[in-house]
C-alpha cells in the first residue's frame, strides 16, 4: 500500500469513513482503471515478502447476517494470495484457528477456559490445538492454494525449528511466547517459488508444543524475514478511534499513535495484540502493516494494490496521506523489477 496520513509521530489519527463496494457490472473502463491503479504497487511489491495472517474470525457474520460460508472465504482468500505470487510477491501465510479449536474442544466435551485473553492448554487441549491447526486449518488452506496449482506448503512452528517457545505462565500451561524464530525453512520454500502455510505451534528445547497466539507469531516471523507488508485479515474493518462505531475507521496511523490507543481502551479485546504485534513489526524494519476485514471479498488485494485500501495502515512514523500526490510519489513505482528466475520445485517444470 502507500503512505499514513499523520501530522506526527503519535498524534491523533485520521479517520476515514470506510471504502463501500458497489455490487453489479463493471464496465470495461473501469476494469481497466483498476488494473491501471494496481500497476505500481505491482512494481513495487515484486520479490518483496509480505506476510499474511488469516484469523478463524473471518468465517464470522458480517452485520449481523449469516456465517461466511467456509469454502467460499477460503476460496477468495485464496484466489487472492495465488494473485499475489503470479504478480511477483512472496506470500507467507501464518493462521490460527481458535474458533475451531474451541468448536472441537465442545464435541469432545471438554469447557474453553480463558485468562487475560489466553485459552488455559492443558496437556489433552494442547494435543486438541494441533489437531486442529496442523491437521485441519492448516490442510484446509494448503488445499484451496492449490486448487489452482503446486503452490502451497503447510508446516508448523515445529518443522525446521521454525518457533522456539517458552512457557507464557504456569497458569496458563502449553501456552507460548515467542523465543526465536529461526526462517532458514521459510527462505528456501520461497526460493522453490513455493508459498508457506504456518500452523502457530512452538516448541521448547526439549521437543514440548506450546500453543502460540497467532497474532504474536506473524508479527514475530514478519520481522525476522524483513518483510515489505504484515497484514492481519479479522472480522472488523480495521482498527477504530471509537470501537463500536464503524465510522471512526482508522485508514492510517504510527505505531506511537497504536500504543495511545491500546493504552486509552480505543483498541481493546483481540485487537490488542495484533495492535501489539503491527507496532513491534514495523519499528522492528516491517515497511508497514495492515488491519482489514477479511471476510469483504478481496480485501487482501484492495488493501495492498488500491490507493485507498479498505483497513488500517500501520507504519512507523508519519507518511503521505493514502490516495494523494505526495504518497504516489514516496510509493509509486521504485524499480524493484523481476527477481531472478526462482528454482522450478518440479525437476524440468516451468513455474
Amino acid at each position: 500500500m502507500n503512505g499514513t496520513s499523520e501530522t506526527g509521530t503519535g498524534a491523533a489519527p485520521t479517520v476515514m469513513a470506510p471504502v463501500g463496494m458497489t455490487p453489479g457490472v463493471i464496465a470495461p473502463g473501469d476494469k481497466a482503471a483498476v488494473l491501471v491503479e494496481s500497476l505500481p504497487y505491482i512494481r513495487r511489491f515484486w520479490g518483496q515478502v509480505v506476510v499474511v495472517k488469516y484469523g478463524g474470525n473471518v468465517l464470522r457474520s458480517k452485520d449481523g447476517g449469516p456465517d461466511v460460508d467456509e469454502g467460499e472465504a477460503l476460496a477468495s482468500f485464496a484466489e487472492d494470495i495465488v494473485l499475489m505470487r503470479s504478480v511477483g510477491m512472496l506470500p507467507v501465510v501464518v493462521h490460527g484457528g481458535g474458533p475451531q479449536i474451541g468448536a472441537l474442544m465442545e464435541r469432545v466435551g471438554k469447557v474453553p477456559e480463558f485468562r487475560d485473553g489466553f485459552r488455559v492448554t492443558d496437556a489433552d487441549t494442547i494435543d486438541l490445538v494441533r489437531m486442529v491447526l496442523v491437521g485441519k486449518v492448516n490442510r484446509d488452506i494448503v488445499g484451496a492454494i492449490n486448487i489452482h496449482g503446486a503452490l502451497a506448503v503447510g508446516l508448523s512452528g515445529e518443522d525446521a525449528n521454525l518457533i522456539t517457545a517458552t512457557a507464557r505462565s504456569e497458569a496458563l500451561g502449553f501456552v507460548g511466547d515467542v523465543v526465536e524464530v529461526d526462517p532458514v525453512i521459510i527462505h528456501q520454500l520461497l526460493a522453490q517459488g513455493l508459498i508457506p502455510v504456518v500452523a502457530t505451534i512452538g516448541t521448547d528445547e526439549t521437543g514440548q508444543a506450546f500453543n502460540i497466539n497467532a497474532d504474536t507469531a506473524a508479527g514475530a516471523l514478519a520481522a525476522v524475514l524483513g518483510s515489505e507488508k504484515l497484514v492481519y485479515l479479522t472480522d472488523v474493518s480495521g482498527i477504530r478511534a471509537v470501537p463500536d462505531d464503524p465510522s471512526t475507521l482508522i485508514h492510517q496511523i504510527t505505531a506511537d499513535g497504536l500504543d495511545e490507543l491500546v493504552a486509552s481502551g480505543a483498541a481493546n479485546g483481540g485487537m490488542i495484540p495484533k495492535a501489539e504485534a503491527c507496532a513491534r513489526a514495523v519499528r522492528a524494519g516491517v515497511r508497514r502493516a495492515h488491519i482489514l476485514d477479511g471476510r469483504t471479498p478481496h480485501a487482501l488485494l484492495l488493501e495492498i494494490l488500491t490507493d485507498q485500501g479498505v483497513g488500517t495502515m500501520v507504519s512507523a512514523r508519519p507518511e503521505p496521506e493514502r490516495g494523494s500526490t505526495a504518497a504516489a510519489a514516496a510509493d509509486g513505482p521504485t524499480g524493484h523489477g523481476p527477481p531472478p528466475p526462482v528454482a522450478s520445485p518440479v525437476p524440468g517444470a516451468g513455474q
